[in-house]
């Protein structure tokens, strides 16, 4: 009769520890982003592997402010009324880049459902900010779904940064809870026509440990390969505060390798899939 009184908590297994920042890259970008106030999801995030990519020379910039127009469950940026949109912001990103020497740049935004154009202006201006005041490196954008709507994906298309990454984020069933305002259908479709319009590499990160069952995972998996996307990212949900959605289950390592193999045999081009896997983890990789 042992076991009765089950804690509701999950704890959280040796496998999710993560290293301490060091080094000297990552020290001198740490200086520069507090120096220059620059807005990085690898902090505001509270990213677990800040240190290991800041040393390897890649970092993920938040563009259009850090208020978000959208409430999702497991999203650590403030939601609320944003602020207007500022058009030095390109010009501020691109140089943030050439000082820091990134090599790698992933931009990402919060959504601006409050703009007509959703924020895709300014997307594509920061795209040709970056290749003009910094060409020696490349770009990954990680783009809000702006509603599906065509016109402003392509912005992005035709702006061409190496990779276009948007996130499915979970699995269907769950999408209405964790996504509030998002679809899971019209995520696919974004995912779909960013490639069919001519974007040479697409990439989706998905969270696992929100409730969903195995089946679901290797269906979500299959969606998206199905959707032409040559990149997949799988790791683990993550509370980032009490108020947000609760981790339902610590996936093992075994468990994200079984998905991974899964994914690879569907002839995804790469595909990360363990624990601490954020979407723009080795996200230089990515562009190859």
């Amino acid at each position: 009769m042992e076991n009765l009184v089950q804690d509701t908590t999950v704890q959280k297994p040796k496998w999710i520890r993560v290293k301490l920042p060091t080094g000297k890259n990552y020290r001198e970008l740490r200086t520069l982003v507090d120096k220059y106030k620059l807005n990085t999801i690898c902090q505001s995030g509270s990213c677990p592997n800040m240190g290991e990519c800041w040393g390897e020379g890649t970092a993920t910039f938040m563009i259009l402010g850090n208020i978000c127009t959208r409430s999702c469950g497991f999203c650590g940026v403030k939601t609320g009324k944003p602020l207007d949109v500022n058009w030095d912001e390109p010009e501020k990103v691109a140089r943030s880049i050439k000082l820091m020497k990134i090599k790698h740049a992933v931009l990402t935004s919060v959504d601006r459902d409050d703009l007509k154009d959703m924020g895709s202006i300014l997307w594509g201006e920061t795209v040709n900010a970056v290749r003009r005041i910094s060409p020696g490196t490349t770009m990954e954008t990680l783009i809000p779904d702006f509603q599906g709507l065509t016109k402003h994906l392509d912005r992005l298309v035709d702006v061409a940064p190496e990779v276009i990454s948007h996130n499915m984020e979970t699995v269907k069933r769950l999408t209405r809870e964790v996504r509030i305002q998002a679809k899971y259908e019209r995520s696919l479709e974004v995912l779909r026509y960013l490639k069919e319009a001519g974007q040479r590499r697409t990439k989706t990160g998905v969270m696992l440990g929100l409730g969903e069952t195995r089946d679901e995972v290797f269906q979500t998996i299959e969606d998206i390969r199905n959707a032409n996307v040559d990149v997949i990212t799988l790791g683990q949900y993550l509370q980032p505060t009490k108020k947000h959605l609760p981790v339902k289950k610590f996936i093992t390592p075994e468990e994200f390798d079984e998905f991974g193999d899964f994914a690879r045999s569907l002839g995804f081009r790469h595909v990360e899939s363990s624990p601490l896997v954020r979407s723009s983890y080795h996200a230089e990789k990515h562009i190859h």
